[in-house]
């Protein structure tokens, strides 16, 4: 059987404590699946699950906020269950493929696959910092330790391992964190973000909700330069990576909705995309953030394509170290990756950023008349998923 990507939709990505600050996650995510519900015309009673992406599962994204998110919406009755995600930063692409394959395997017809991060009400490291503050234990067992002694898992310390274990300058760790702007804003001044972005109202915290609307990602730097990129701290000293060069923290929802032939033909709903592929692989946890390299190699060959026959990539920038070593290993066309530009400039909203990416690769495909685009990102733990569609225009 055949699983399709009828919607996708998501928010512009706010900035820490910035436009989207005064939303409580579960109400913004609920933005999302409402839009889901109206963009497609679909009954709401008709959605079999809601599967939502979240890293920081604790405050006001704990109790299961996905099932929260529902009971928020405006449309989704309480027959339609709702269930949490924590594959890291690819939380919200494992709901896509969950989604994939309750759709295929026949035992869903109608799933929304989304993600939800609000990392200024809950910051980053909130569920593993707090309680290890307080005395409550470490994430990392007495086991784990001895399996990788004297090691603390580190996103930073694996990015800078890989701009060395690939030959990355700090010079092209900055032009490529530049270019990721140049490309963010050229895409927002031709208004191609537009079929993507569900405007919501721009709510900053400690303030009232007011009239204007939040519609363009906050984080983009319009007046960049690689002066003012070089010029800001490394984040290790004698490392190659700045602030500059790595995701932005940033509060976001997205989502698509996911559904069999029986619901296109019940419904009279028209595909945007078929799923041709999805995997997700584990790698070295410490490096970490590699993962993407292997997992996309072992996903092209187990769908029979090659990389030439990819119209389009998103590949999550992390860190700019892992794009680059990824076109570095995989000889991808640059050109074809990331077109939009990537978190660099436009945020990462953790457990949002895997719907996030689904939702503007296929608005790339879209108008460029693409066939196969390709999703994946690195992970927590050394892993990433691969997700491979097949636009149908």
């Amino acid at each position: 059987m055949n699983a399709y990507i009828t919607a996708a939709v998501r928010t512009a990505a706010g900035r820490r404590n910035g436009r989207l600050s005064g939303w409580h996650p579960a109400d913004l995510a609920a933005e999302v699946l409402d839009a889901l519900v109206e963009r497609t015309g679909i009954d709401p009673a008709a959605v079999d699950d809601v599967l939502l992406g979240c890293v920081s599962q604790a405050g006001e994204q704990s109790t299961n906020v996905a099932r929260n998110a529902v009971l928020a919406s405006r449309l989704l009755p309480e027959s339609v269950p709702g269930t949490s995600i924590d594959r890291q930063c690819g939380s919200s692409q494992q709901a896509l493929q969950f989604a994939a394959q309750a759709v295929m395997a026949g035992t869903q017809d109608v799933v929304i696959a989304a993600g939800v991060e609000s990392m200024s009400r809950v910051p980053m490291f909130t569920p593993s910092e707090l309680p290890r503050r307080n005395g409550m234990g470490f994430y990392m067992s007495p086991r784990i330790q001895a399996r990788y002694p004297g090691v603390e898992f580190s996103q930073f310390v694996g990015a800078e391992m890989i701009a060395r274990r690939y030959g990355l300058s700090k010079d092209q760790l900055d032009a490529y964190a530049l270019e990721s702007h140049r490309r963010a804003r050229a895409a927002t001044e031709a208004g191609l973000f537009a079929p993507e972005i569900l405007p919501v109202a721009a709510w900053k915290a400690g303030e009232e909700a007011g009239a204007a609307l939040h519609t363009v990602d906050e984080g983009i730097r319009f007046d960049a330069t690689l002066e003012g990129i070089a010029g800001v701290k490394l984040l290790q000293e004698g490392g190659r990576l700045s602030a500059a060069t790595a995701s932005q923290i940033a509060d976001g929802a997205a989502g698509v909705m996911v559904v069999s032939e029986k619901a296109l033909q019940t419904f009279g709903l028209k595909p945007l995309a078929r799923i041709h592929h999805l995997s997700v692989l584990g790698h070295d946890p410490v490096v970490m953030l590699e993962a993407p390299i292997p997992a996309t190699q072992a996903a092209l060959k187990k769908a029979g394509l090659r990389i030439e026959d990819i119209d389009a990539f998103e590949v999550n920038e992390a860190f700019a170290s892992v794009p680059l070593a990824w076109l570095q290993a995989t000889g991808a066309d640059p050109a074809r990756l990331n077109v939009h530009g990537g978190a660099i400039a436009l945020g990462h909203p953790l457990g949002a950023s895997g719907a996030k990416l689904m939702t503007t690769l296929l608005n790339v495909l879209n108008r460029r008349k693409g066939r196969y685009g390709l999703q994946t990102m690195c992970e927590g733990g050394g892993m990433a998923n691969v997700t491979i569609v097949e636009a149908l225009h």
